[in-house]
């Protein structure tokens, strides 16, 4: 199920393969110097929507969670890099600029940041929210992607959103 409203698009998944699937049609539609903001409590699904992101991106190595070495880039073959981030374990918006997110984000990088509300405040005002919640059934999630600033908010990327979120 599929749920539109004018702010974003909520998708319910109910296997980690169909979350990984979410992630995989967004793929086309990423630029170099996107930022994802991945939310959600402990377990809901960030990683795993990083691994399909990853794969469509023709990205062969492991995707794990980058919670102890905060930060980890991934090459794809076309050239554009996957920037991997958890900011969990950080408890202060200082150690978020510490660990210099903001210049890590260059012209060749998609950066998918977990716990990325965190961060929000020292990163460019553009950025795709996606929250992962719990569903009713153990594996069931309710995906929500929504736009936040010019970049994403723009109508013919709005549209594009939509249409990837709600395809089979």
């Amino acid at each position: 199920m599929t749920a539109v409203s004018e702010v974003g698009v909520a998708i319910a998944t109910a296997s980690v393969a169909q979350t990984q699937a979410v992630a995989a049609r967004l793929q086309p539609l990423l630029a170099a110097g996107d930022v994802i903001l991945l939310g959600g409590d402990l377990g809901a699904g960030k990683t795993a929507f990083a691994q399909g992101l990853a794969r469509a991106m023709g990205i062969d190595a492991a995707v794990t969670s980058p919670t102890f070495t905060l930060v980890r880039t991934y090459d794809n073959p076309a050239g554009l890099r996957l920037l991997h981030a958890d900011v969990y374990r950080l408890d202060h918006l200082q150690e978020v600029l510490d660990l210099g997110l903001a210049e890590l984000l260059d012209d060749d990088v998609v950066a998918v940041i977990e716990w990325g509300e965190m961060a929000a405040p020292v990163l460019p005002s553009d950025y795709l929210q996606i929250r992962i919640d719990f569903g009713p059934g153990d594996d069931d999630r309710v995906v929500r992607l929504v736009p936040v600033g010019p970049r994403w908010t723009a109508p013919g990327r709005v549209t594009a959103l939509r249409q990837a979120a709600v395809a089979p």
